[in-house]
């Protein structure tokens, strides 16, 4: 990992960026954060709309993460921002976009060829970025993970046993086999669902829910659309998290 920038936010909170192995990325850190005191480290999920377009969003998340004591990492995904192009993936989300138009259901096939290779590449770089960032003096652990895209925080919280904790955005269409997975993942779980996010299937995502095999989980479900999420979700969030890596 190398660190290519860095400054110190209004709020004291160091903001690092990063490339590992040409993956672009942000490291928060809070004041706090020394090696005689390492503090826990969150992971920050995101859509694959490249972190250039999400960065105020992910700085807020972030700022509060380190306002409970807590790091907070994010990677680029596959194909997004400045990353090559996976071609496959476009294919899929352009033939997502003609049947959302059309108005005729989106089929299974379809949902594999988006999210599948998208969580295929995207889990072991999230598994090296945890390397890295856990091999620093100030961060060390326990990890949550926090956001979507759903299937890599269901892959991700089923395969990685650092990973104690996961809060889950339910706002992208999930493939049938992740529903197996799923029954894998036995972390607290803290899932986020608007109840008219108009780019998910909400029967999916409740079903989603009811497969989890996490004894502690719950699902927060407010209305309105996908970009209409109350500022006391965020709090809840928080508070699960605190809970949980503390």
């Amino acid at each position: 990992m190398q660190f290519t920038s860095e400054q110190r936010l209004e709020d004291g909170v160091l903001e690092r960026k990063f490339t590992l192995d040409e993956i672009p990325g942000i490291l928060w850190t809070p004041e706090s954060a020394s090696t005689s005191a390492p503090v826990p480290l969150i992971l920050l999920g995101h859509p694959p709309l490249g972190l250039n377009r999400m960065y105020a969003r992910l700085v807020a998340r972030a700022q509060r993460a380190a306002a409970d004591g807590f790091a907070a990492a994010t990677i680029e995904l596959p194909g997004s921002g400045e990353r090559p192009r996976l071609a496959a993936v476009d294919q899929a989300r352009a033939d997502l976009r003609r049947a959302m138009e059309a108005g005729t259901p989106v089929g299974e096939e379809i949902i594999d060829a988006l999210v599948l290779p998208l969580v295929d590449k995207a889990v072991p770089e999230w598994q090296a970025t945890l390397d890295a960032v856990l091999s620093l003096p100030e961060v060390g652990g326990p990890v949550g993970y926090s956001g979507g895209v759903i299937s890599i925080g269901v892959r991700l919280a089923a395969v990685e046993p650092r990973v104690v904790a996961a809060g889950l955005f339910a706002g992208s269409l999930v493939p049938r086999t992740m529903f197996e997975e799923a029954r894998q993942v036995t972390v607290p779980l803290h899932v986020l669902l608007q109840w008219d996010d108009e780019g998910n299937d909400r029967q999916a995502s409740l079903d989603l829910f009811d497969a989890f095999g996490s004894k502690e989980k719950t699902l927060h479900a407010n209305m309105g659309g996908h970009t209409g999420v109350p500022q006391f979700a965020g709090e809840d969030a928080a508070g699960f998290f605190a809970r949980h890596l503390k």
